[in-house]
C-alpha cells in the first residue's frame, strides 16, 4: 500500500465544518484490498501487543475496546491507519479525536481523514501510520517509540509557546479568529481593519518607546527614582577600573547584570566577595557592553504582571533547586527533577529543564560542593542565583495576598514606563505588607513578559492572564447590533457558474456605502481599487491576503471548489454565503464524481455562515435549494420565477427573498415588497436579454442587503455597474463593429454555455459563430455535452484548444465535441483551428454581415487585445479581410 496524495486542511471543509485541522491522505491499498485485518494471520495480536493504548478507541461500537473488536472481526487497512495516526499523535502529547475513512469509488483507493494539532506532525503521523500498519502486516519488528519521539519533537518545535497560546486561546473563547504569521510567536488576531497582532506578549498596541525604555535598565531606574518608586542603588559601568572605583561607594552584598539582558542571562545575585564580583562582571560583559552594579535586596523574588495598567497576577519565583535524598549526587538529583513531564527546552513547556552551567558550578564551589556531591536527606540546595523560570525556577501564585500599596505601586510603574503588558520584578520580604514594611524594591521592568508562571504556577491558583490581554486588545461592547470584536463582514461566493460576476457586483454594491472592500476573483486579489495580485485567486491563500490587510473593512471572497477541497476555507465563518448554482462541471476530479457530491462541496459555504448571518441560495436550482435544510443560519432565496411554490412559501413565512418580478429586481419578506430597480435600467442585464445575469444580480442584491446596505445605494450601484472588460473581464465582453459583433466570455462548461445561449438567441444576429473547446481533465460525457449544447446555439462552430490540454490528446477533444454536435445537427459546419488566438483572428477576418462571433476564451486578456486591435483598424479605415493580427 502507498500514499498517493496528502493534504492538510485548515478551515471548514468537505469532511467537517467544525473540525478545521484535518489531514487527508489518498491511500492505495493495492493487494491489501483483498485482505481485511481478519484475513492476515496474527495481525490482531501483533497490533494489541505493539499499541495496547488503542483499547481506548471506541470506534463505531461506542465503548472501549470497540476498535480492537473491529480489527478482530475484520476491517480494512485504511480504517486501521486512521486510528493509528490518531493514537500516535496522542502518545506524543497531541490529543486528536476525529477521523473517518471513505472509499473513493476506485478499487482499493480510500480517503483517510484524521485530525491534527500541528500540521507537520499530522503529515508525519500519516506516513508513520502507514509504516506501522505495513510492519504489522509483514510481521516485522517496529520501533514505535522512535516515531513518538519524532512527533513530540516536531510538536515542540511548531506549536505556539505558553504565553502566545494563552492569549490566542482567550481570543478564540471570545469568538475572535487568528492567523499564524510565522513559525514563531507572531500571530494576527482578528481580520482586516479590526485586527491586532502579537509577538508573544508584545502587542500591536505596545509602545516602541516603552519597549526601548524597558530595555535600558539604567534609564528605567532613573525614571522610577524620579517618581519615588523604590529601586536598589547602583550604577552602570563598562570597565574593571570603574568597578574598583564603584566599590568605594557600594557595600556588599551586590548584584551584577547586563544593562540590556533578559531572561536572567548574565545575572549574578547576592555577591559577597571581590573575587565573585569580578567573575560576575566578566560574565555579564559577555551579554552587554554596559553592566549594572547595584545593591542586593534581601527578600523573596516576585513577578508582578500588569495588563492595561491593572495588576492581574503575582507569582513568587523560586530558583532552580534540588532536595537531597542521602544517596544521589547533585547531578543525579537534577536528572530526576528534569524527568518531570512538565519540563522541556526553553519556554515551550510549563517548566524549563535545569542545566548545570558555569554559574551553577561557581555557586557550588562557594559552598564547597561539586556536581558529584551527595546531599543529606531533606537538604535543599539552590542551583541558580536568579529565580527565572527560563533557568529552571518554579512559581507560586500569590496574587490574592498582595498589599494594596504594592498593587498601586506596580500599576504606577507600568504607567511610568508606558507598557500595556508589563512584567515587574520585585524583591520584598513579605508581599502582604506595605512597601516600607516589606522593604520592597523594583529591580527590573520587562516588556514582553512570560505568562506561564501565572497560567500554570507550580503551586497556587492559575490566573487567566491571557484573557486579560485579550480583553485589553478587544474590549467588550454593549452597543446593540455591534459585531464580534476583531471581525469584519465576510461575504463568500461559490457556485458552478456566475460566481465571479456575483463577487464583483456584490463588491460594487457594498462600496456604494463607502466601505473599503477587499475581494478575490479568478482575475486577481483587489484591495479597494488596487489589483495587488493577478491570476486565478479563488483559493484560501488569496483570501488570507484580504483578511490580513489592515485597511479592509469588508471582504467579498470568491471560493472555488479546488481550494475548498485542497485546503478548506481560509476563514472560520462568514456573514453571508452565496451559492449561485450547482451543475455538472469538474466531475471526476479530487474524487468528486457526481453533481450530488459537487453540491456537498459547494455547501461548505452556506454551512459556514454564522448563526445570525444569511445563506443566499438559488431557489430555481434543486441542489442549492436543498442546502437550506443543513444550515444553522437565516436563509435568503432568489428566483427568476416569482410565483414558484418555493419562493412564495418562503417569503410568506417571513423569509427574505429576491425575485425578478414585473420587470423589477424585487425584495420580498412577508407582505413587504421593495422594488429595487427596473431591470432595463441595469446595464449588466443587457436590456433584460441575459437571464443568467439577472440571477447573478438577484444574488448580489441579497448579499448587499443582508449587510444592511440601504436599498437606494444598492439601486445606484446596479445602475452604475457597466459591464466591460475592465469591470467584468471574460464575462459578456461585447465589442460591436460596423457589420458584426464579437462576444468574449469565459463560459467553458455545458451549463455556462447554455446560459450564455439564452442571451445569444435574443441578440438578433443573423449568423452565430461559436469558438469553443473541451477541457481535457473533464469526463468524456462532459466534453460531448459541450458539443450538444453548442450545436443548439450556433450556426457555425470553430473548435480550438487550450494551451494546456490537461493530459488529453487534442484530437480526442475535437472528436468528442464533434460527436456531440453531430448528434444534434449532422450537417453543422465545423472547423478545427488549434490555436485559440488564431481561431479568433480567422473568425473576425471571415465575419459576414450581422454575425455574432462568440469566443469562449481561456486567454481572456490576449483575446481582448486582438479584438481591440481589429476595432482600432476599423476606426482608422485600415481593416482588410486578409490582415492577420499576430497571435
Amino acid at each position: 500500500m502507498k500514499i498517493t496524495d496528502i493534504r492538510a486542511l485548515k478551515g471548514p471543509n468537505y469532511w467537517s465544518i467544525k473540525r478545521h485541522k484535518l489531514i487527508v491522505i489518498r491511500l492505495n491499498l493495492e493487494e491489501l484490498e483483498e485482505f481485511p485485518s481478519n484475513k492476515i494471520d496474527g495481525f490482531y495480536e501483533r497490533m494489541r501487543a505493539l499499541m495496547p493504548s488503542l483499547h481506548d478507541h471506541q470506534c463505531s461500537e461506542g465503548r472501549p475496546g470497540g476498535f480492537f473488536d473491529r480489527v478482530r472481526e475484520g476491517t480494512w487497512m485504511g480504517h486501521i491507519i486512521e486510528h493509528i495516526a490518531l493514537e500516535i499523535q496522542t502518545l506524543a502529547g497531541m490529543e486528536c479525536g476525529f477521523g473517518r475513512t471513505r472509499s473513493t469509488g476506485q478499487y482499493g483507493i480510500y480517503n483517510v481523514v484524521f485530525a491534527y494539532q500541528e500540521e507537520r506532525a499530522g503529515i508525519q503521523a500519516a506516513m508513520c501510520a502507514v509504516n506501522i500498519a505495513q510492519a504489522l502486516v509483514d510481521n516485522q519488528a517496529y520501533d514505535l517509540q522512535a516515531d513518538i519521539c519524532t512527533l513530540s519533537r516536531i510538536c515542540e518545535e511548531d506549536r505556539l509557546g505558553p504565553s502566545t497560546s494563552a492569549i490566542v486561546n482567550a481570543c478564540v473563547q471570545k469568538g475572535i479568529p487568528y492567523i499564524r504569521l510565522d513559525t514563531d510567536s507572531g500571530v494576527q488576531l482578528g481580520y482586516g481593519i479590526r485586527q491586532k497582532q502579537i509577538q508573544a506578549t508584545v502587542t500591536s498596541q505596545t509602545s516602541s518607546l516603552a519597549v526601548e525604555l524597558a530595555a535600558d535598565k539604567n534609564e528605567t531606574k532613573r525614571r522610577l527614582v524620579r517618581a519615588n518608586i523604590p529601586v536598589p542603588s547602583g550604577e552602570v559601568i563598562k570597565t574593571e577600573n570603574e568597578l574598583q572605583d564603584l566599590l568605594r561607594r557600594l557595600d556588599f552584598p551586590l548584584v551584577v547584570k547586563p544593562l540590556d539582558g533578559n531572561h536572567g542571562r548574565g545575572v549574578t545575585t547576592n555577591i559577597r566577595d571581590i573575587e565573585t564580583l569580578f567573575n560576575a562582571f566578566l560574565m555579564a560583559k559577555v551579554h552587554s557592553e554596559n553592566v549594572i552594579i547595584e545593591r542586593f535586596a534581601e527578600g523573596n523574588d516576585y513577578r508582578l504582571l500588569v495588563v492595561n495598567f491593572k495588576l492581574c497576577a503575582v507569582a513568587q519565583r523560586v530558583p532552580a533547586r534540588v532536595i537531597g535524598d542521602g544517596s544521589s549526587t547533585i547531578s543525579q538529583l537534577v536528572d530526576n527533577v528534569n524527568c518531570d513531564c512538565r519540563r522541556g527546552e526553553g519556554h515551550v513547556n510549563l517548566l524549563t529543564k535545569i542545566y548545570i552551567d558555569e554559574a551553577t558550578l561557581c555557586l557550588l564551589r562557594e559552598q564547597g560542593l561539586t556536581k558529584d556531591s551527595v546531599l543529606p536527606v531533606g537538604q535543599e540546595l539552590y542551583l541558580k542565583r536568579t529565580a527565572n523560570l527560563s533557568t529552571g525556577g518554579t512559581a507560586i501564585d500569590v496574587t490574592d495576598r498582595v498589599h494594596p500599596e504594592i498593587r498601586a505601586m506596580a500599576e504606577r510603574t507600568a504607567r511610568i514606563i508606558g507598557l500595556d503588558v508589563c512584567g515587574i520584578d520585585l524583591i520584598a520580604t513579605d508581599i502582604t505588607r506595605s512597601l516600607r514594611a516589606s522593604k520592597a524594591v523594583v529591580i527590573e521592568v520587562n516588556a514582553g513578559p512570560g505568562l506561564r508562571m501565572h497560567t500554570h504556577p507550580s503551586e497556587g491558583q492559575p490566573r487567566d492572564v491571557g484573557k486579560a490581554i485579550a480583553d485589553m486588545l478587544f474590549p467588550e461592547t454593549s452597543t446593540p447590533g455591534t459585531s464580534v470584536p476583531g471581525r469584519i463582514p465576510i461575504i463568500a461566493v461559490t457556485g458552478t457558474n456566475g460566481k465571479t460576476t456575483t463577487t464583483r457586483l456584490t463588491r460594487h454594491l457594498i462600496r456604494q456605502a463607502g466601505y473599503v472592500v477587499g475581494f478575490t476573483t479568478t482575475e486577481g486579489v483587489y484591495i479597494g481599487d488596487s489589483l495587488i495580485e493577478e491570476g486565478d485567486c479563488t483559493g484560501p491563500a488569496s483570501a488570507l491576503q484580504v483578511l490580513q490587510d489592515s485597511s479592509v473593512e469588508v471582504a467579498v471572497l470568491e471560493c472555488a471548489r479546488g481550494g475548498m477541497l485542497r485546503s478548506g476555507l481560509a476563514f472560520d465563518q462568514c456573514d453571508v454565503g452565496i451559492v449561485t448554482n450547482v451543475a455538472s462541471d469538474h466531475l471526476g476530479l479530487h474524487d468528486i464524481n457526481s453533481v450530488d457530491e459537487m453540491a456537498r462541496v459547494k455547501a461548505i459555504i452556506p454551512e459556514s455562515v454564522k448563526p445570525d448571518g444569511y445563506a443566499v441560495l438559488n431557489a430555481d436550482n434543486d441542489y442549492t435549494y436543498a442546502m437550506r435544510q443543513d444550515v444553522r443560519c437565516h436563509v435568503a432565496l432568489f428566483s427568476m420565477e416569482p410565483a414558484s411554490e418555493r419562493i412564495v412559501a418562503h417569503y410568506s413565512a417571513g423569509g427574505l427573498a429576491a425575485v425578478f418580478e414585473d420587470g423589477f429586481i424585487t425584495l420580498r419578506r412577508g407582505d413587504e415588497q421593495i422594488q429595487v430597480e427596473l431591470v432595463n435600467n441595469i446595464p449588466l442585464t443587457f436590456e433584460g436579454k441575459a437571464p443568467f445575469m439577472i440571477e447573478n444580480i438577484l444574488a448580489a442584491v441579497l448579499g448587499a442587503y443582508c449587510q444592511n446596505i440601504p436599498v437606494d445605494l444598492i439601486a445606484r450601484g446596479l445602475r452604475s455597474f457597466v459591464p466591460s472588460f475592465e469591470t467584468t473581464p471574460g464575462r459578456m465582453n461585447l465589442f460591436c463593429f460596423r457589420n458584426y459583433c464579437v462576444l468574449v466570455d469565459y463560459a467553458h462548461n455545458p451549463h455556462g454555455i447554455k446560459a450564455l445561449g439564452e442571451y445569444i438567441k435574443q441578440a438578433g444576429s443573423a449568423h452565430k459563430v461559436g469558438i469553443l473547446t473541451g477541457i481535457g481533465d473533464r469526463r468524456d460525457e462532459d466534453i460531448i455535452d459541450v458539443g450538444r449544447v453548442s450545436a443548439d446555439i450556433f450556426d457555425e462552430i470553430i473548435i480550438r484548444f487550450d494551451e494546456d490540454s490537461r493530459g488529453r490528446d487534442t484530437d480526442q477533444i475535437a472528436a468528442l465535441i464533434s460527436q456531440g454536435i453531430r448528434e444534434v445537427d449532422p450537417g453543422k459546419p465545423i472547423q478545427v483551428i488549434p490555436d485559440e488566438l488564431a481561431a479568433l483572428t480567422y473568425a473576425i477576418q471571415h465575419a459576414q454581415n450581422a454575425t455574432l462571433i462568440v469566443h469562449m476564451s481561456d486567454r481572456i486578456y490576449r483575446s481582448v487585445e486582438i479584438v481591440r486591435a481589429f476595432k482600432e483598424l476599423e476606426e482608422k479605415g485600415e481593416l482588410h479581410p486578409n490582415l492577420l493580427v499576430k497571435a
